[in-house]
């Protein structure tokens, strides 16, 4: 496809799985369901079903994820369930754990996922790993004994990088860095001192690629999808993206179907964007219930092009369907959809534009 086209990451998860993950969570009576087996044919089902849609590049719709935010930590035993709190517009929250104890390590790369994927995929796989900054929240306010900040970011980084590392060597397409918290950190500290911070270390963990391995590297920004609300859609642009293109990465992954003025934020994506990477905007609105046309995906991929150079856009969804493991807002069937929406009305902007 002349105009590149991807997934972000999260599919909602399949009727079994959501069945077999409340079980184990309520009660822990799973002895007699093999979850790996449940997992394994949820996978499978989701990338025949992206395959189906057309989607040119797939991923495994996280199907075996407790969340994008949280599958490095689970079952890591020195955490304390209390941690930061993320307030969303609708009111309800998620909550990150918080360390209690050193030194850090990933119990859980992301590697395993794209092993189970490439097993069933017949176009490139791509995969989402969580940015180091985000989980440079779960090191409390107050430190923890005897495992200073300093350490603790340096093992972080130490272990993002394998993350990526293990992706790139296992033959993933992209992989994609989730940097949700990049436009909450503007509400969290408006004077952008944190959104510093979380560039610097997320490019401390980038520049230990060389320049081929970042042309493969990309990193998503969004104001939070959850049960069809944002926690920072009333965050203005204009205070991340400048930094957001600081990111030594090959290509961004921008929200943008649900922005109020798309024009504003293309103006943006425009000015600070790099000679040589690829800007994937959001033509699909995942927390809409409606279903986009394939007309109204070309509109806004023919916007984006007044904006952007042709042979540096791409298109994606504003961001995952189902992030975390138990939201069922959006159905599988109106997920897969949109995504034929967004492939459909790629394809006929790209011919419109004569490529």
């Amino acid at each position: 496809m002349p105009i590149p086209t991807e997934p972000i990451g999260s599919i909602p998860r399949t009727a079994e799985t959501l069945e077999v993950l409340s079980a184990q969570s309520r009660d822990g009576r799973t002895a007699d369901i093999d979850i790996a087996e449940v997992l394994d044919r949820a996978v499978r089902e989701t990338i025949e079903a992206l395959e189906a849609a057309g989607s040119p590049v797939v991923t495994d719709g996280e199907q075996s994820k407790p969340s994008f935010a949280t599958y490095a930590v689970a079952g890591m035993k020195d955490l304390d369930p209390e941690g930061v709190v993320i307030p969303f517009a609708d009111g309800h929250q998620r909550q990150l754990p918080v360390l209690t104890a050193g030194p850090f390590r990933y119990q859980q790369y992301a590697e395993p996922y794209l092993r189970t994927a490439r097993l069933y995929a017949n176009v490139p796989v791509k995969q989402a790993v969580i940015a180091p900054s985000a989980l440079s929240l779960l090191y409390p306010s107050e430190g923890v004994e005897g495992y200073p900040r300093e350490q603790f970011l340096d093992d972080l980084a130490a272990e993002a990088e394998i993350d990526i590392r293990r992706c790139l060597q296992a033959g993933a397409h992209s992989v994609q860095l989730d940097f949700t918290e990049g436009r909450l950190s503007l509400k969290l500290d408006p004077s952008g001192g944190v959104l510093r911070d979380f560039i610097a270390l997320n490019n401390q963990v980038l520049d230990r690629f060389t320049e081929d391995e970042r042309a493969r590297i990309g990193v998503h920004t969004c104001p939070g999808g959850d049960p069809d609300s944002t926690h920072s859609l009333d965050i203005e642009y204009a205070g991340l993206l400048p930094e957001f293109f600081r990111l030594s990465a090959g290509a961004f992954y921008v929200q943008l179907a649900s922005e109020p003025d798309q024009d504003r934020v293309l103006g943006l994506i425009a000015e600070h964007l790099r000679p040589g990477v690829r800007v994937f905007v959001g033509v699909i609105d995942p927390i809409d219930p409606r279903v986009e046309t394939p007309d109204q995906v070309r509109d806004r991929v023919l916007r984006a092009a007044r904006f952007v150079p042709v042979e540096q856009l791409g298109t994606c969804d504003d961001c995952g369907f189902s992030p975390f493991a138990d939201d069922q807002s959006t159905s599988r069937e109106t997920a897969f959809a949109k995504i034929r929406a967004r492939v459909e009305g790629t394809a006929m902007a790209a011919q419109e534009l004569g490529l």
